[in-house]
């Protein structure tokens, strides 16, 4: 099963418990407003008839939001939101926002039980145009935001013990 931009967005607010005015100002910050109706629009489930694709650049804008958010704002212009963003890309944002060092993202798989080694790591994060460059697949993404999960926001129905 592959991810979508509405399963990223969807797993990030859950993670982030981010109310919908809060997701709003998200994507202000990234430079672009955002309805209450849309955001609910692209949050419904896949099989919902109202549901409606959150595009590349919508996400884009929204990861930039989320960095800005997290990490205060930059001076100079705001982030442009890219036109189309691949798993490498959502993973970097992601990094940046949650000011993730390579240890805690190893940490981060080893709360799902994923094993990454540091070179692996680092090959997601390369330039593409290097040889040791490797593309991010879904299950390995799905992966990472499952560990976020686990991390920022721990089931409380599981405790130590378990």
């Amino acid at each position: 099963m592959s991810m979508n931009n509405n399963d990223i967005l969807r797993r990030i607010r859950y993670t982030f418990d981010l109310s919908d005015s809060k997701m709003m100002e998200i994507f202000a910050m990234g430079g672009q407003e955002a309805s209450r109706a849309e955001i609910s629009d692209w949050l419904k489930k896949d099989d919902h008839e109202d549901q409606k694709s959150l595009y590349d650049k919508q996400l884009a804008v929204f990861l930039n939001g989320f960095i800005t958010l997290k990490r205060g704002k930059k001076e100079g212009p705001p982030l442009k939101p890219e036109k189309s963003l691949n798993n490498n890309m959502i993973l970097r944002k992601l990094k940046i926002a949650l000011n993730l060092k390579d240890e805690d993202i190893l940490e981060i798989f080893d709360l799902v039980g994923l094993i990454v080694s540091k070179h692996e790591l680092s090959a997601l994060f390369r330039n593409p145009n290097q040889s040791q460059y490797r593309m991010c697949k879904d299950q390995f993404l799905r992966n990472f935001l499952y560990g976020l999960q686990e991390k920022y926001r721990p089931n409380p129905e599981k405790t130590e013990d378990s």
